[in-house]
Order: structure tokens, then sequence, then C-alpha cells
């Protein structure tokens, strides 16, 4: 019985993981708008809870940076598995992308931070980047495999050319300009039918 009073008592209660949440999402907005130069008390007054609050959960200015940078990488490979559920698995991986592209603008305002923590081992991005080519796996694989796009290009090879995009483009609208680009790129992706006979990568030429 002692034992089990005690495991109650470490649980999280509700309160705490509402707080936690509140601050990761106001976070998130802080960071996306690319203020991760500001105090804290930002991150804490625009989710509503005390500093100290803030604090209990994060102890770090770099502990809270990893923490959202987590939870979003999180959220996308939730987000695959769903898409995947719901219809078409090329239309899933469109708005994938278009999630992934926000994670950037968040990832964007956090490069300083990120930085901060360059000496740490590379465990954080050797998990983060390997669920992220996971995710794209669980649509692009079946899409392949239908007979709607391309073999010979894989979930790595599309992370890379998504994350290029997103790092080319700067100022006021990049991630809309980013999109219309990946427009393209998903297009060039698509099987033809008069295409469905040649080797991957090649397109058949015209007969004359």
């Amino acid at each position: 019985m002692a034992e089990q009073a005690g495991n109650a008592e470490r649980r999280p209660r509700a309160d705490a993981i509402r707080n936690r949440e509140r601050v990761l999402e106001a976070a998130k907005a802080v960071f996306s708008r690319g203020g991760t130069e500001v105090g804290l008390e930002t991150v804490a007054r625009e989710a509503g809870v005390g500093i100290g609050t803030l604090y209990r959960h994060f102890p770090t200015r770099e502990a809270l940076y990893e923490a959202v940078y987590r939870r979003e990488v999180d959220q996308l490979a939730d987000l695959a598995r769903q898409l995947a559920a719901e219809g078409p698995p090329l239309d899933g991986l469109r708005r994938w992308m278009q999630a992934l592209i926000e994670f950037v603008a968040t990832k964007k305002g956090m490069a300083s931070a990120l930085a901060l923590a360059a000496h740490k081992p590379p465990e954080l991005m050797a998990h983060t980047t390997g669920r992220m080519q996971d995710a794209i796996a669980i649509l692009l694989g079946p899409a392949a495999e239908a007979g709607e796009v391309r073999r010979d290009i894989g979930p790595p090879d599309l992370l890379r050319a998504v994350i290029g995009l997103c790092y080319l483009q700067d100022g006021p609208g990049w991630q809309a300009q980013v999109m219309r680009l990946l427009d393209v790129f998903l297009d060039g992706l698509r099987l033809r039918p008069d295409a469905a006979g040649a080797p991957p990568g090649r397109q058949v030429r015209p007969k004359r």
C-alpha cells in the first residue's frame, strides 16, 4: 500500500501536464517568430503561467528548446500514421510536407538555440532525423507500391529536398514559396501512364 501511495505521489498531476503542454505550445509560437533571443518570461506570459512554473518543467533554456524540438518531431510521426489511415498516400504526403514546413519554421527560430547544443552528443539529431524518415516512408512507400510515384526516390532524398528548399528561402511569405516549389517537386515524382514501362527515373521519348 505504501508503495502504491508513493507511485501515486510521483505521478504528474493533470494540471502540471497541462501547464507543460501550454509552455511548449507557447514556446513553439515564440520560436516560430524567431524569438529565441527574447527572455523566457515572454514564453511564460504567452502560456499564461508564472516563470517559476516554466523553470520547474524546463530548468534551462536549452532544455526547453530540446523539448519543443522533440515534441514537434513526435507530432509529425503521429500525423504520418493518421494521414496514411485517412486517404490516398500521395495526398497524405503533401499534407505531411506542409506540416514539415511549419516545423522548419519553428526550427529556424531555434537556430541560434540549437547551436548552443552543438557540443552535445548527436543523439537528438539522429533520433529526430530517423523518425522523420520513417514518417515519410509510411506515406511514400504505399504510393510507390501503387505505381503512383517513382521508386528511385527514398525518404532521405525527399527529406533533404524539403529541408533544402526551406533554408534557401527567407523573408516574409517564405513558407508559401516553398509550398509552391514542393508542389512542382511532388508533381515530378508522379508516374505518368506513358512512362509506365520506362525504367525508374527515365522518361519515355516520344515516337517520331
